[in-house]
């Protein structure tokens, strides 16, 4: 049993052992604190609040509130109505709680019977925000978290601009690995361009609660970017990894603020979840393939086509068939000159939308484009593995227990996984790998790994470009879109977008 699963064990036992001994105190039998819901009633005549409370103590999410609530007002039967201490005690009640009730020095007031304590203004508020921070870091934390999306990587199915929640719970919530942190920022102050709002003080392992189901194929997905751990501050929206192979180590580490971040302070990217731990994946002229099958496309997914027109494509082609993503070019093959083609869009299609287009008296050809040859941002960045973005594998997803036989030219998969992901040392000699100072010929994962594609398939940078995302990357399932903004429209010229809020992620 992990060593998170007994603390939490623990820490859940230390509050129902202290209920015991407050229940005792204001008059009740402790027992009555093993009874799961009469429990829940007894609480609220301890601190005497209307059964009504009852209600929001079954609604998910609500009844967090409602028990920080209970907690604070069962302080207040105890004489501790300062700020400081109740604040701790929501964060702690595992030790509050049991030391409310077992310390004999500690004596429980009947809320009729207590002093009532006069509140300037700016104490009301100041308790209001302190309960809203603290409530709503552990609903983020653990429940449910809002989330923007910044980029166009999937489209159509996430647009920019959209607002969406996020489950912590689905695939089981995570424990915070850097825990000290500034509320409700992610990995830079607020107003500041380079300041972290963490401290690494103190580091926590992995550990994630069970989760209420697995990642399937086809999932979307929000997870901390796996190239994230080193980053370039200048140029955040690129990968460190990347400039370093383009303009080399030393031009990037003196030209650049580079830093580095832990797993959970990484940026937070979105994605579908094509191949899950133990699948073996291939895509074949764009065409993803899962153990030999064929896995079927999203409808929103979207590919880039060649489209010919002799006559320049209006504003209302555009806006009548939504298309965000395109480009016009000149750059003609010899063939297309001989068709006498005057116009090349290359845009970014559903396969719905190509067949509506290709149908059009202003479109003289739509084609799909198919990258073909190797290039060198694709992963693994070496030439024995000639992939691209639509022929890519075959290449089994790693997974938990499973054992790999590793050599000299398949090790380039596995290296950041061992190394960086699984914190060991890596290195080869003579054509003879050393892992942690042994020479090794194979290796056993230590976690389950997913191989994530933007719904966008050529305007997306996802597993093709940086490989495998490691579980312990995993943040949580995106659930449902509560508000979409298109960015380049004012609030008076259809700047929220109606027929996109509201609807459920799929």
């Amino acid at each position: 049993m992990s060593i998170y699963m007994i603390l939490t064990i623990l820490f859940f036992n230390a509050i129902i052992i202290g209920l015991y001994k407050i229940f005792e105190k204001a008059g009740f039998k402790g027992w009555y604190v093993f009874i799961p819901f009469y429990n829940f009633y007894i609480w609220l005549k301890v601190i005497k609040k209307p059964l009504w409370w009852y209600i929001f103590i079954l609604i998910p999410y609500i009844n967090v509130f409602t028990i920080l609530l209970m907690i604070v007002e069962t302080l207040k039967c105890f004489g501790k109505n300062n700020l400081g201490i109740q604040a701790i005690a929501m964060i702690f009640p595992y030790f509050y709680i049991p030391y409310l009730g077992f310390n004999k020095n500690e004596k429980y007031i009947h809320p009729d019977k207590r002093k009532i304590i006069k509140r300037s203004v700016s104490r009301e508020w100041a308790d209001a925000i302190i309960f809203a921070v603290i409530a709503a870091t552990i609903i983020r934390t653990f429940f449910i978290e809002a989330y923007t999306i910044p980029t166009s990587s999937m489209e159509k199915s996430m647009l920019v601009g959209d607002y969406l929640f996020v489950s912590k719970m689905s695939y089981g919530a995570r424990i915070p690995m850097t825990p000290l942190a500034f509320p409700f920022a992610h990995h830079t102050l607020p107003l500041t361009e380079k300041t972290k709002a963490y401290l690494e003080w103190i580091k926590l392992p992995h550990y994630r609660y069970p989760g209420l189901m697995s990642i399937e194929n086809n999932d979307v997905v929000v997870f901390n970017y796996p190239d994230g751990d080193t980053v370039a501050l200048e140029k955040q929206n690129q990968s460190y990894y990347a400039l370093v192979r383009q303009n080399g180590w030393e031009y990037v580490n003196n030209k650049y603020t580079v830093v580095a971040r832990p797993v959970d302070k990484r940026e937070n990217y979105i994605k579908r979840c094509v191949a899950i731990a133990g699948d073996i994946l291939e895509i074949k002229d764009g065409v993803i393939f899962i153990n030999g099958e064929i896995l079927p496309d999203h409808e929103n997914v979207q590919h880039n086509y060649n489209v010919y027109s002799n006559d320049v494509l209006p504003e209302r082609f555009f806006r009548n068939f939504d298309i965000t993503e395109g480009t016009k070019t000149n750059d003609f093959t010899n063939i297309e000159v001989e068709k006498g083609y005057k116009h090349k869009y290359i845009l970014a299609l559903t396969k719905d939308i190509a067949e509506r287009v290709m149908n059009l008296d202003i479109i003289d050809g739509v084609e799909r484009i198919i990258e073909e040859g190797r290039k060198n941002y694709i992963f693994p960045h070496y030439y024995k593995y000639p992939w691209n973005e639509d022929n890519f594998g075959p290449v089994k997803i790693p997974k938990r227990g499973h054992t790999v036989d590793i050599n000299r030219n398949n090790i380039i998969l596995y290296e950041r996984i061992i190394e960086v992901y699984e914190g060991n040392s890596l290195e080869v000699k003579d054509d003879i790998i050393y892992i942690n100072n042994k020479p090794a010929d194979s290796y056993t994962f230590e976690m389950d790994y997913y191989f994530m594609i933007g719904d966008n398939r050529h305007n997306s940078a996802d597993s093709r470009f940086w490989g495998f995302v490691p579980d312990d990357h995993i943040v949580g399932r995106a659930l449902f879109v509560w508000l979409s903004l298109d960015p380049l429209k004012g609030w008076f010229s259809g700047k929220i977008r109606w027929d996109k809020t509201f609807r459920v992620v799929r």
